[in-house]
């Protein structure tokens, strides 16, 4: 398969990659301009941009590139002096352009107003969203036109279906406490490690929904990850305003902010 079939498929499968190409040559080295190297999440690869220890700093960086999704230019001079014990003798230079391949998934358990209005600002930034709902009429892209895709079926079979999750943002805005247990529930039963865990609602409803769901056996851990109430604290009040809250928070998560953990919540 080639670099760029590889990245397609990535594409589709919403993993993060890193594309790495030789841009700029100078003298004798041993990868050539355009050679290109796609480094995927798990530090596997596919093609070169030379081999050796060039290609093993271009990995790290790649690897760095797909945590802060900012791009870099990196410079290496093949020789004895700048990498002692490398054998290398050929002296020349070397520019590689490493860029991170992310289109962060933004999926919605619960298709109402505030799925609507969270949906339509995700996707101004830059979000791939998908809306599930076990009501037909609420998973529908006719409803959700600002969303990508539309996922009708049981709660808990949809948040089975992510695992692992580890890249996506996951926003529970179901109709109810007992449909929002069901997707947290089920989350954790399937290992689910999504990057941004948020619940509508309040801290009482919070409370008693952990409560619940910690005698059912849910790591108390787990739980703690939840971002409940969920969005930055702005005051919002109407579905439109909410869905800034929120949208800003996914912002400020990929981009390298942490926003309040729940104790500081709760407290």
């Amino acid at each position: 398969m080639g670099v760029f079939e590889e990245l397609v498929r990535l594409r589709a499968l919403g993993e993060p990659c890193a594309l790495a190409t030789i841009v700029k040559t100078r003298g004798s080295t041993p990868g050539k301009t355009t050679m290109r190297m796609l480094v995927r999440r798990d530090g596997s690869f596919l093609g070169t941009v030379g081999g050796g220890c060039l290609e093993s700093e271009v990995l790290e960086a790649a690897l760095q590139c797909m945590r802060d999704e900012l791009p870099r230019t990196l410079s290496f001079s093949l020789n004895e002096r700048d990498y002692p014990g490398s054998g290398l003798l050929c002296g020349g230079q070397v520019e590689v352009f490493v860029e991170a391949i992310v289109e962060p998934r933004l999926f919605l358990f619960g298709g109402g107003h505030v799925s609507g209005a969270i949906a339509k600002l995700a996707r101004m930034v830059g979000f791939h969203v998908t809306v599930g709902d076990d009501r037909d009429e609420f998973a529908s892209l006719a409803r959700h036109p600002d969303a990508h895709e539309a996922k009708v079926g049981p709660f808990d079979e949809l948040a089975r279906a992510l695992a692992p999750a580890e890249d996506h943002f996951l926003v529970i805005v179901t109709r109810g406490h007992d449909q929002d247990g069901e997707v947290l529930e089920a989350l954790w039963r399937a290992g689910c490690r999504p990057r941004y865990l948020a619940m509508i609602g309040s801290r009482a409803k919070r409370a008693q929904l952990f409560a619940d769901l910690r005698q059912r056996g849910v790591d108390a851990g787990f739980l703690e990850r939840v971002r409940s109430p969920m969005g930055l604290p702005i005051g919002a009040r109407t579905h439109e305003e909410i869905a800034v809250s929120v949208v800003a928070e996914l912002i400020q998560v990929r981009r390298g902010g942490g926003g309040e953990a729940t104790a500081e919540r709760a407290g």
